[in-house]
């Protein structure tokens, strides 16, 4: 069980970080092994504590849930702020893939950052340089000497870094997506390969052949020279080896050839 110092910490810490108004039963689902009640309790203490003078946000119940919001007494200076902020940054998938090759590789030239994403980057760098998130950092001593570009104050700023040293790193990464999307999709599922192939194709050491598929034989067409249907006939001997039959009545071999009759050697 938590003192009642962390467990209102906790709650004011989730009211915060919540973009919607909290329900009560979801605050106490959140927080493991505190009943309601408790959690009831300290909430109703928070919203107390809000409450004083010297504070200047509160806890509102909004819509069944509870929300931060600023007192009204104060409406007219964070109007007057809020009308000096600037528009928020709005990043295409482009931007932010050039904005990262920039952050980790720093100083970089704009042909090395089109050599590692493999398209054009004019256009994209210009955007970044507008929106003052890199900058230019000198020239780099090569042929040509192309521009070296940098992240910027304001590209800390935007992402909440303290220095670069707090970017994640690739292990980083990999654990984040193991968390958001599961250890399952980052893993070969078994059983794969093992199934059966598709018509017209075999599994090989290197990959996949292609065969003909398996078919039944298609029927002989009968010759003018067959036997009538409802007439029999007597069949030849089976061969024993190729191009001799069974031995006849005499004892003596004969020979067979396709499309002769068999002669009897004497």
């Amino acid at each position: 069980m938590l003192n009642d110092e962390t467990l209102k910490a906790l709650i004011e810490a989730i009211i915060y970080v919540a973009p919607e108004p909290v329900a009560l039963e979801s605050i106490a689902r959140s927080i493991e092994g505190e009943e309601r009640e408790r959690v009831k309790a300290k909430l109703e203490e928070l919203v107390e504590d809000f409450e004083r003078a010297d504070h200047g946000i509160h806890i509102r119940q909004v819509a069944g849930g509870y929300k931060f919001s600023s007192k009204v007494e104060h409406h007219d200076t964070l109007r007057r702020f809020v009308k000096s902020l600037k528009p928020p940054i709005r990043l295409s998938k482009p931007a932010l893939e050039t904005l990262a090759v920039i952050a980790y590789r720093q100083p970089v030239t704009l042909p090395e950052i089109e050599q590692i994403r493999g398209v054009d980057g004019v256009g994209v760098v210009h955007t970044l340089l507008e929106k003052k998130l890199v900058v230019t950092s000198g020239r780099k001593n090569v042929v040509g000497r192309p521009i070296l570009y940098r992240t910027s104050r304001d590209f800390l700023v935007h992402f909440g870094l303290k220095d670069l040293s707090e970017l994640p790193s690739l292990r980083e990464f990999e654990e984040m997506a193991r968390q958001a999307l599961g250890s399952e999709l980052l893993t070969t599922p078994e059983g794969v390969g093992s199934e059966s192939s598709p018509v017209g194709q075999e599994p090989t050491a290197n990959g996949v052949s292609s065969t003909v598929p398996h078919s039944t034989p298609a029927p002989v067409a009968e010759s003018e020279q067959d036997p009538p249907r409802g007439t029999a006939e007597a069949l030849p001997p089976a061969p024993n080896e190729v191009g001799q039959e069974l031995s006849t009545e005499d004892g003596g071999p004969r020979i067979s050839v396709p499309g002769l009759k068999p002669v009897a050697e004497g």
